[in-house]
């Protein structure tokens, strides 16, 4: 029964549908859940570093108990798009309502869309892939699939890497130097990959033309039937849920770099270039993210198997409460930047 803990990554959705139920202020629910709730509890709940017994975790890869909370996901966040957007086409919300179920809905699609499709596009099985493409969708965030597997993967904790954030950059300035950086990428793996299998632009294979296709019917699907005010409604949503997987990705790897090898290329990526929580409360509701160390080790690791390395460089606080202090920049340098081996910091950045 303590394998259904995973189950409480629901709750994000569940704040949602009490929210906008209720309405007026506690259409902030959700935000106020996640990262004013949530941090407090992290920091009252005991840490837990313990890993998993070799028979434990062979009973783990084979229970298929642990896929099925992902594909759950799947009809609660669409269930959940569909409610939101009839509801706010239907009902006249003022305007702090609206921003509070845009934020709500936002952190759902980051939390529940693109985290679950981030661990499902890991998988071998092209079903599971599929699925995770379709979690990536309501935030317009599709190439997420590409530029992650090929690309964040290859150059994690590099120079090279647009989701790897520099020594004393701000999460705003991430956020559009990730954003931008990670879509322009996308394509130019992308048309590496035709160039390879000799096929061109127009392709079956281009995938991320297909994307784009297929983002702008959803797109134009969401105004004939919700309206402008559907597709305002929508957009918004979808720009929170990919700025939260991008607030993820600025402390994931926050000041961590490979070193260069005589030969110039990098040094493989170990659990040293990812930053680590073990945190009780971030690693259920993300389905064990802030494992990250592992993950980058073995990207092909299922998240129920996630170890916590000992050599790992470890967050001070979970990732839902870092996720919150890497808001105010100057905390979050004060923080975070001590913790940083000198080795890794550029030397105009050294105090």
């Amino acid at each position: 029964m303590k394998d259904l803990k995973y189950l409480s990554a629901l709750s994000l959705p569940l704040s949602a549908v009490i929210g906008i139920s209720l309405g007026g202020y506690w259409c902030f629910l959700t935000p106020v859940y996640a990262f004013v709730i949530i941090p407090i509890l992290e920091i009252l709940l005991p840490v837990d570093p313990v890993n998993d017994d070799p028979d434990t975790k062979g009973k783990k890869a084979a229970d298929k108990l642990f896929d099925w909370m992902l594909y759950a996901n799947l009809p609660l966040v669409y269930g959940l798009l569909i409610y939101f957007l009839w509801s706010v086409s239907t009902y006249g919300y003022s305007l702090s309502e609206l921003i509070g179920l845009v934020l709500s809905l936002g952190i759902v699609l980051g939390t529940n869309g693109i985290n679950v499709g981030h661990e499902l596009g890991h998988r071998q099985q092209t079903g599971e892939r599929f699925l995770g493409k379709l979690l990536l969708l309501p935030s317009l965030y599709m190439h997420f699939y590409i530029e992650h597997n090929f690309g964040h993967h290859v150059h994690a904790a590099t120079a090279e890497d647009p989701a790897t954030a520099r020594y004393n950059q701000s999460v705003y300035s991430f956020w559009f130097t990730s954003v931008c950086r990670q879509y322009i990428n996308a394509w130019k793996i992308q048309s590496k990959l035709l160039r390879q299998k000799d096929l061109g632009f127009f392709s079956l294979q281009n995938d991320m033309f297909w994307y784009q296709l297929i983002q702008a019917g959803y797109l134009l699907t969401v105004y004939l039937i919700f309206g402008s005010t559907g597709l305002l409604f929508a957009f918004a949503s979808a720009v929170v849920g990919f700025l939260l997987l991008e607030t993820v990705n600025y402390i994931e790897h926050y000041g961590l770099l490979r070193s260069r090898k005589a030969s110039g290329r990098y040094e493989r990526v170990r659990e040293i270039h990812s930053w680590n929580s073990n945190h009780v409360l971030g690693r259920i509701i993300l389905y064990e993210l802030t494992r990250h160390s592992d993950h980058h080790y073995i990207s092909s690791k299922k998240y129920q198997l996630l170890d916590c390395h000992e050599d790992s460089p470890q967050m001070p606080f979970g990732y839902p409460t870092s996720m919150v202090l890497s808001f105010i920049p100057p905390l979050w340098f004060r923080l975070m930047n001590p913790r940083i081996p000198e080795a890794m910091k550029p030397s105009f950045g050294k105090p």
